[in-house]
């Protein structure tokens, strides 16, 4: 007998009260945002039209119970990786709009959460929460690099603390190639 053999049932489409309850759960197990939280619904009810206002309707009670918020996601997901992951405004930004957060909310949590943060402090403190220590050669010197840039630190923090490693500079010229793959949404270096 093989696996393949065996089929699965199809799932039957789930009413109003089932996807409610199917949302608040999923809710009670992590926080979502209302775009994340549509994707997962979207396979829960019948495709078309009539799926779709099902989805509006739990959507708006949802909302209307204060259990669905994107402001109250994108502003405890922020502080969250700010405090304790030690993650770069870049890194949040980009994370928060795979998240399906909307842009202007975006800019003004972070703005909030990071408008008065010291990045470099907030890498040095990255650093340490990674036990990264001073890099003795180039390779680790890219790999540090490397690391900090997938953190969301800008280049020019990034070498900043690399400088102040005393880090050589033929190693730090030999960085410009992470440097340009690596360039950075925000405007700011």
């Amino acid at each position: 007998m093989t696996f393949a053999s065996k089929s699965k049932k199809p799932r039957p489409f789930l009413n109003e009260a089932g996807l409610f309850e199917y949302a608040t759960q999923s809710l009670g197990r992590q926080m979502r945002t209302e775009a994340n939280l549509r994707r997962l619904m979207e396979r829960r009810v019948e495709p078309g039209e009539h799926g779709e206002a099902i989805i509006n309707a739990v959507v708006a009670r949802l909302h209307d119970y204060g259990y669905l918020n994107d402001a109250a996601f994108a502003e405890t997901y922020a502080r969250l990786r700010q405090e304790n992951d030690k993650l770069g405004v870049r890194r949040v930004r980009q994370d928060l709009q795979l998240k399906g957060v909307g842009k202007d909310l975006i800019a003004e949590t972070l703005e909030a959460r990071y408008g008065q943060t010291d990045e470099e402090a907030l890498a040095r403190q990255h650093l340490e929460r990674k036990r990264i220590k001073k890099p003795e050669n180039p390779k680790e010197t890219a790999r540090v690099m490397r690391r900090l840039v997938t953190a969301g630190f800008s280049t020019g923090v990034i070498y900043k603390i690399l400088r102040q490693w005393d880090v050589p500079e033929e190693s730090l010229s030999a960085l410009e190639m992470v440097d340009t793959e690596h360039p950075d949404e925000s405007g700011e270096c």
